[in-house]
Formats: C-alpha cells, structure tokens, sequence
C-alpha cells in the first residue's frame, strides 16, 4: 500500500511535466521587494513642483520621442471636484505646444485642457501615468490604494494573457535629472520584460521601457520615458515668453485646421509595395504646416499592412535626386514603421511651384538591421503656393494673353480657352493660389464679365491678379475642372486597389 501511495505523486509530477499548464498558473508571477513603504501615483505631489520628460508613446507617431514640461500651478475647481491645474509646454520636433492641463487628485490622469495638447495628454496619461491603474491615493477605490513594496503583486494587466504586474527588483539608476533609489516595478509583455523605475514619495517615475503585447515576431515598444528635470516650489510660470508655433503659423497667416482629404494609393515604381496616402492641406503654402498619413500596405492583399518598414520621406529634383529627407531632418539615418503606418508632419519649406515628394522605401527589416534588397520609391508631385492671399507666383507669360484677347473677340470659343488654361495651370507655366473645387459639371456658361476681363487683361487695362479672379471663380463654379497630376481627393472610401 505504501508503495502505490508513493508512485502516485511520482505519475502525477510525470503527467504534470507533459501537459501545458493552464494559462491562469502560468501568469502569475510572486514579486516583492525588501523595502518598507508604499507608493501611489501622484504621491507627494505639490503646487510649484515642475517636471520636464523624455518620452514617447506607440499611439503617437508610433513612439516618435517628444519632450514634454509640466509645472503644477495650483488648484482648479471643476463643478465639485478639485483638480491640479499643471501648465505644459510640449516640443515636438520644430513645433512648440503651450497650453494647460487638469490632473486629478486622487489619480493624477489628464482629465482637460487646451484642445491643442489632447494628444500629448493621452500619451502622458497612457505611459507616465500609466501605473495609477494599479495604485492610487483612494483605497476604497476598488481595490487600489497606495501599493506595498513588499506585495507580491500590484495586479494583473487586463489584456488577454495578461500578466502580474510586480515589484521586482531594488536598482540604483542615473537618468539626466539625477541619481535616484528606485523599485523597478516589471511585467512580461509577449515574452519580453517592460519595465518602469518609481521612486518612494516621488509623484511620478522616473523612468520606463516597455513593450506592446503580440503574439509573434518582435514586440515593438509601447512607452517609454525618461526625467529630463525636475524642481521644487517653482513660484513663477517657467513659460513666460515661451510662444507656441502654433499660434505662429496663426500669425502668419496659415491655415491650422485643416483635413488630410487628399488620397493617393498607387504601387511603387517597381512594383514591391502599395503604398496609400491621405496629405492636407488640399493646397500646401510654404512655411506653413503639411500632414501625411502613409499606409505601406502588400501588394498581394489589398487588407495587409507591412511590418516593420524603413523608409525616407524626400523631396528631388528633376533627376531624383534628394534635396531634403526628413529623417536627417529628425537626426535619424531612416524613418520606421513597425506596424505600417506612418504619421509624418513638417513644415513646408520647398519653393512655389511642383514640389516632388518621395516615399522612399529601403525595405523590411527590425529596427537598426539593414534591409536586403534594392530600395523601392513613390513620387508624389504636389503644387505649393507662396501664400493663402498671394496672387500668381510668378508672372503669366506675355504669348498667354493674346489666347486671352482672341477669347475676347470671338476668335476661338469658351471650350477651347478653358482647355488652354487648364493646360497651362497643370503644366505650371500659370500658377493661381489655392482656390476651391467646385462641383458643377464644367459645362456651364462663362459669365460676360470673365469675357470682358480676359479682352481688358489683353490690352493692359487691368493686371495679372484681377485676370486670376476671374480663373478663381471659374474653378469655384466647377465650370473650369483643375487636378493636380496623379491627385485626387477622398471619398471617405478606400480607392480600388491598383492591382484590380
């Protein structure tokens, strides 16, 4: 009997050994720390406190790095709630953000602010803040409450497979705003260890790395961020006469709230890849802010997207060859994409005229390894203007107004000064500033009065821009129809893949 009781565990370890344990025994982990204390998102902190961070996070930008200060104000009484009211400014590459921010008191979450930060705020809420998920001031909230050093586990993330998010590990580490004492708090993401540093009594870490949760291949990162600075009882604004660029832009006379409303989807010189492209605005101006969103998509599946793609956006000449790339403009050797798609937005600089953008695509490759293979590329001419108000960017040559003349008196009909204007305005010989489609049907009747400028235009009794209005109004009408090459303007649909 002794002897069949013993062979009983020793079949149950052996079973044991030969069959995956469920999933529910495989997340948890036991962490804990030899450390007396706990810690809350928000701990310690105070009006005049002043925070400056590194940071990035993968729904911007696909964690484009920024820099983002913030300065505790004081207090905010939002209907009965009293909220941190924290100033921020944000710098983002060449652009510069100011605006304000609304922190909780029980959990320090951007709940408000200005329109201009939302989505910085959901970057800071999503990686600095992240852990008031797990730990905050209120312990009747569910479970939460300041967190022990020593617990064994904060929680459990709640994606599927989620794991034990612990307090693993007591470290030492030097970040730009000091040295400081830190619990690495740690979790497993796909297999892979993210990681974020807290300090005891400190409001916010210090410092993170962490990573998306995938079920194969490399996990790209999800957050990460690092102080920059950090300052006690600040009693002045650190922000005065700090302008934001956007308001720049307002003053010169751009154009803030525009759409990406223009589509291209078309394949690669080559045929490697299918890239879509939503640009805006409609009518780019030169000094003024352009966005892209690039869609680098298979050209066997109209519905894959491609992971893990390095590429340039350039702009080139005539013979391709590059005059500006935005990675070095950014100090990086590529632009990458682990997903797919790509958020790009600069600042206009190319002259009036045809601009040649260029998506310049190396290859498929994880980040920091070389692709193989030959580079393939799309080229997306795109018109720029000098200004909103700017008449024509360059002088109409002389031979164009005797087409003007014989319209006037009859020599030719409406159908053909139409064609001929809308030839010379899509080769670039006769440039108007940006005007609005109309929807007619370019059919309609000219008005007398365009007539009679075209014959006055002809004989110099009035100057280049009153002829443009009168083009203008022609295109506002839809009687006059001008495309840019290769453009054309969302539906709101998906186009027809190039390859049906």
């Amino acid at each position: 009997m002794k002897g069949s009781l013993l062979i009983i565990p020793i079949f149950a370890a052996l079973l044991l050994g030969s069959l995956s344990i469920p999933s529910a025994f495989a997340q948890f982990q036991s962490g804990g720390v030899d450390k007396e204390g706990s810690w809350y998102a928000g701990e310690g902190l105070k009006q005049g406190d002043f925070f400056s961070y590194s940071m990035c996070h993968v729904d911007y930008k696909e964690c484009a790095p920024f820099e983002m200060d913030i300065w505790i104000k004081g207090d905010k009484q939002v209907g009965s709630e009293t909220k941190w009211l924290a100033e921020a400014v944000v710098y983002d590459g060449s652009k510069v953000i100011v605006g304000e921010m609304e922190l909780g008191k029980i959990a320090p979450e951007p709940t408000g602010g200005s329109i201009e930060l939302g989505v910085y705020r959901g970057a800071f809420k999503s990686s600095v803040v992240w852990l008031s998920a797990f730990a905050t001031s209120d312990s009747s909230s569910g479970g939460k409450g300041p967190k022990e050093f020593k617990a064994a586990s904060w929680g459990k993330i709640g994606n599927i497979g989620g794991e034990q998010v612990l307090p693993k590990a007591i470290e030492t580490i030097t970040v730009p705003a000091g040295t400081w004492e830190t619990v690495q708090m740690y979790w497993k993401t796909g297999g892979t260890g993210s990681k974020v540093w807290i300090v005891d009594g400190f409001p916010f870490p210090i410092k993170a790395k962490t990573y998306t949760h995938v079920s194969e291949g490399i996990p790209p990162t999800e957050y990460e961020f690092v102080l920059l600075d950090y300052k006690e009882n600040v009693q002045q604004s650190p922000f005065e006469g700090i302008l934001s660029s956007v308001n720049q832009l307002v003053d010169a006379g751009c154009d803030v709230n525009f759409e990406k409303s223009v589509s291209v989807k078309k394949p690669t010189k080559n045929f490697d890849y299918q890239i879509h492209i939503f640009y805006g605005p409609e009518d780019p101006v030169m000094g003024c802010e352009m966005q892209w969103l690039i869609k680098f998509i298979s050209k066997y599946d109209d519905t894959e997207f491609l992971n893990q793609v390095q590429f340039d956006f350039l702009v080139v000449d005539k013979n391709l060859n590059p005059l500006r790339s935005v990675a070095q403009e950014e100090g990086k050797q590529f632009l990458y994409s682990p997903s797919g798609q790509y958020i790009l937005d600069f600042i206009v600089k190319e002259k009036p005229g045809t601009a040649n953008y260029v998506v310049w695509v190396y290859g498929l490759a994880p980040e920091g390894i070389v692709p193989s293979g030959a580079s393939d590329y799309l080229q997306i001419p795109v018109l720029v203007y000098d200004s909103k108000d700017a008449g024509p960017t360059q002088s109409i040559p002389s031979w164009i107004k005797n087409n003007a003349g014989w319209w006037a008196d009859g020599s030719i009909d409406d159908n053909s000064f139409v064609q001929g204007i809308q030839f010379l305005i899509k080769e670039g010989i006769m440039k108007i500033p940006p005007t609005s489609q109309g929807s007619g049907s370019g059919s309609n009747q000219i008005p007398d009065w365009i007539k009679n400028n075209a014959g006055w235009w002809a004989d110099g009794s009035i100057d280049d821009n009153s002829f443009v209005q009168g083009i203008q109004f022609l295109i506002k009408e839809g009687i006059m129809k001008i495309e840019n090459p290769s453009i054309k303007k969302s539906s709101g649909s998906e186009p027809e893949p190039w390859y049906g």
